[in-house]
């Protein structure tokens, strides 16, 4: 599994401290709307050349853990 924090970072400066791709502006919740919306990883990123497709992986992976510690948070 892709380490996540190798990508994304929380700057109260950037975004209102919403997760975002470092180096960049691109919050983790934009990708999710991208995919979600339909685009491929290909068309994200040509359309974001800022991006890797280790950026895009590492959203997923930052997400999926968000995800298990609101399961364990709510058991």
């Amino acid at each position: 599994m892709i380490n996540y924090l190798d990508h994304i970072s929380i700057n109260s400066e950037i975004w209102f401290g919403k997760p975002c791709i470092k180096g960049t502006r691109i919050a983790v919740v934009d990708i999710l709307q991208w995919l979600s919306s339909g685009m491929t990883y290909e068309e994200i990123l040509e359309d974001f050349p800022a991006l890797t497709l280790e950026n895009i992986m590492a959203a997923l992976a930052f997400v999926a853990r968000r995800e298990q510690i609101t399961q364990i948070s709510a058991a």
